[in-house]
């Protein structure tokens, strides 16, 4: 599935309860090559797996990411798949902005925390599991949106400042992961729109076939994984496997 890393190897999923999460869960465990896999959530992960430990933790916050850290304990982790990420919330009047006097303070701060700040934070956390010799991917969920090179149509403020800033933040922590551990990979993975409660307010417009499965996605963007190098730490990713640019 993933040649960089070994067999047996550990893997730890944050957002598993959604869409995304869930399918490349799925996937890991009915992968021979993976032996222990982690599966993060704000939301309890009911079935049971021999290869599975549930942990229900909201990473977004000091509490959860240290709860993480405190059960990984420095233990390596040679892949760390991040599918957490918020584009509307109704319950905070979280929208994307079609113009600028829609711009909100709160949700703009919201939409930030979530986006770009609580990935750079998770990774911090989980450091020491992370550093050290031995092979690890880590893949973060961005959006091409989040691509300033290719922002044609403009609006959704929050979202695209979100994702651009993601990007940059894991961009620079591939820069320092790669003085401590010269067998990482870090990525940025666009998934395309997937169907799924993020974008299911938008999908009316959404062609069919343009429209993916979460299991869709899942296999796409572990293919994508698998193709990677450590030449490639800090690069940007769709899910058909074409750079993006920044």
């Amino acid at each position: 599935m993933l040649p960089h890393l070994p067999e047996n190897f550990t893997a730890v999923v944050i957002g598993a309860h959604g869409g995304i999460g869930h399918a490349v869960l799925q996937r890991l465990l009915s992968d021979s090559q993976a032996g222990h896999v982690i599966a993060v959530s704000r939301s309890p992960v009911t079935f049971k797996h021999p290869k599975l430990d549930a942990v229900t933790a909201d990473i977004t916050t000091t509490t959860g990411r240290n709860t993480l850290s405190e059960m990984l304990n420095g233990r390596p982790v040679h892949l760390l798949f991040n599918a957490i990420g918020v584009l509307h919330d109704e319950s905070q009047g979280v929208q994307p902005e079609k113009r600028l006097e829609q711009l909100d303070e709160d949700s703009f701060a919201q939409v930030m925390h979530i986006n770009a700040a609580a990935p750079a934070l998770l990774l911090a956390a989980i450091k020491p599991s992370l550093q050290g010799k031995h092979p690890t991917i880590i893949a973060s969920l961005s959006a091409r949106v989040g691509s300033i090179t290719d922002n044609g149509y403009g609006g959704w403020y929050s979202y695209r400042a979100s994702k651009a800033a993601h990007n940059m933040l894991m961009k620079t922590a591939a820069i320092e992961l790669t003085r401590l551990n010269k067998q990482s990979i870090v990525l940025c993975l666009h998934p395309g729109t997937t169907d799924t409660a993020l974008s299911k307010p938008f999908q009316a417009r959404v062609p069919t076939e343009k429209l993916f499965t979460p299991e869709f996605v899942a296999a796409q963007l572990l293919e994508v994984m698998a193709k990677r190098t450590p030449n490639d730490t800090g690069s940007f990713w769709d899910w058909a496997g074409e750079p993006i640019p920044w």
